[in-house]
């Protein structure tokens, strides 16, 4: 195993819930210091993209980012890239 997944129920909850935002700190802190690459699972708003980033966490994955799309829309966007206004 190289990754920990976030799950999104956690994900959710960060902007409600100071225990789920312990609870994602440290899973985010474990698997940083074991060497593992770390997702954060249904990021949907720029507050819980925001606080991903705050801890550090590489990496999300969500309705944030693009609703699910077809093989060729994954293709141009993945040509596009992502708007830098979306990740601040």
């Amino acid at each position: 195993m190289d990754v920990l997944k976030v799950d999104q129920s956690f994900v959710h909850e960060i902007s409600a819930d100071p225990v789920g935002n312990s609870i994602v700190c440290a899973m985010i802190s474990i698997g940083k210091n074991l060497g593992h690459r770390v997702i954060a699972d249904g990021v949907e708003t720029r507050e819980q993209l925001a606080f991903q980033q705050g801890q550090r966490c590489g990496e999300g994955q969500g309705y944030y980012f693009s609703r699910p799309v077809v093989a060729e829309q994954f293709a141009k966007l993945l040509d596009a890239g992502m708007p830098p206004a979306l990740l601040q």
